[in-house]
């Protein structure tokens, strides 16, 4: 008995408990998220941010602001003494600076106007579907206009209940002119029966 014990006390030690198996991907849940080196960001932010820029570069303001700066750098180098001159003649740094706010407003410019085409489909496609929406219930609606007339078409309206009921009042009077004549309606008849039921 002491040997069975120390046997399945070996098996136990043996096999593999539930703590050091490797833990299965399991597909019905999702994945924990991976950590990332780089530095996340939130790309409507970053779109936000990106069409303020581009609006204030479409702006004189800018235009004027940049203006005074490079007027004002340019008088500095130029008449300010020697040891506080820090881009001399050529005004290579100067140039640097154009050059990497150009390389930056192109890209926030474009970044803006890519946003700004998104919106545009976006409503474009909201007008085509109103467009379509109108056009249907114009459709319908001349549709049921039709119906209408023709319904009103076939239903008596008054003026022509009057000319039937005149029409027929004058074949009345004319049959009874007709039988008068000839004698034959019972009017005459009647007279003579009541006199001599007298």
């Amino acid at each position: 008995m002491a040997h069975e014990r120390e046997g399945t006390r070996e098996r136990t030690v043996s096999g593999a408990t539930a703590a050091s198996r490797t833990p299965r991907i399991r597909l019905d849940q999702p994945r924990p998220p991976r950590r990332r080196m780089l530095p996340e960001w939130d790309p409507e932010a970053f779109g936000r941010l990106s069409e303020r820029i581009a609006r204030f570069l479409g702006t004189g303001r800018f235009i004027v602001w940049m203006t005074v700066v490079i007027i004002a750098w340019v008088l500095w180098n130029v008449f300010a003494p020697g040891e506080l001159k820090f881009d001399e003649y050529p005004f290579i740094f100067l140039t640097l600076m154009l050059s990497l706010q150009a390389s930056y407003a192109a890209p926030l410019i474009l970044l803006a106007q890519n946003r700004q085409d998104d919106r545009d489909r976006v409503n474009l496609e909201q007008d085509r579907k109103q467009n379509e929406r109108s056009i249907a219930d114009t459709e319908y609606l001349t549709r049921e206009i039709a119906s209408l007339r023709i319904g009103l078409g076939e239903v008596a309206t008054r003026d022509w209940m009057r000319s039937e009921l005149q029409d027929l009042m004058k074949e009345l009077e004319e049959l009874g002119n007709g039988h008068r004549e000839h004698g034959v309606f019972p009017a005459d008849r009647s007279r003579g029966r009541d006199v001599d039921d007298r």
